[in-house]
């Protein structure tokens, strides 16, 4: 069995590079994590690339959500990291959801939807609640696309309700956050060997 699988991260963070970023601080622990089980992996911060509204694979005129596309199609799991703004995912998650929502139409020499046999993970962060809903929305929609959802595939933090402070100003990871990481991660790489191994039927 192959151990060349790749992940990709979308960092779905309101904030252009070079801005420290909470949902990029948990994207880059969990690369690291992938790298221990030599799945290699690159993160792309969303709001670095001008991504056309709509649902078409290529909005023309401009739009590099095709680049970004590309990669997510070289990729064999997919991480969408999020932070939580008034309980919702960023308004860069949501938009990548509609641009994925074009993989519907694309299909494999066999005829299954572009994404069958892929991976998908999800992280959320924020000070305030909303991460329980936020990866239950992201696995439906990224289920319906064809992504595959490993069991325990999401991991957050929440920071205390009604305080400041984020996720990146903490100065170690919280116990529980790491070990669901870690658990992420590990059933993420067993999921995406078994497809490698065995794909869904046409």
């Amino acid at each position: 069995m192959s151990d060349a699988l790749r992940v990709l991260a979308l960092v779905c963070t309101l904030k252009p590079s070079p801005a420290k970023s909470s949902s990029d601080l948990i994207t880059t622990q969990l690369l690291d994590l992938f790298a221990e089980r030599n799945i290699a992996g690159e993160a792309v911060r969303v709001v670095d690339y001008d991504v056309r509204p709509g649902v078409e694979a290529d909005m023309g005129d401009g739009d590099e959500w095709p680049q970004i596309r590309q990669r997510i199609a070289a990729a064999d799991i997919l991480l969408v990291a999020t932070p939580t703004w008034v309980g919702h995912m960023s308004s860069v998650t949501q938009r990548v959801l509609e641009r994925l929502d074009a993989e519907l139409s694309e299909t494999d020499e066999e005829g299954r939807p572009a994404m069958v046999g892929k991976v998908a993970v999800a992280a959320a962060v924020g000070n305030e609640d909303g991460a329980h809903k936020i990866i239950a929305d992201l696995f439906q929609a990224l289920n319906d696309i064809g992504f595959s959802i490993p069991a325990q595939g999401g991991t957050y933090w929440n920071g205390e309700a009604m305080q400041g402070g984020d996720y990146n100003d903490l100065d170690e990871t919280p116990e529980a956050v790491a070990s669901a990481n870690a658990t992420l991660v590990r059933n993420a790489a067993h999921l995406a060997r078994l497809l490698e191994s065995a794909r869904y039927p046409a």
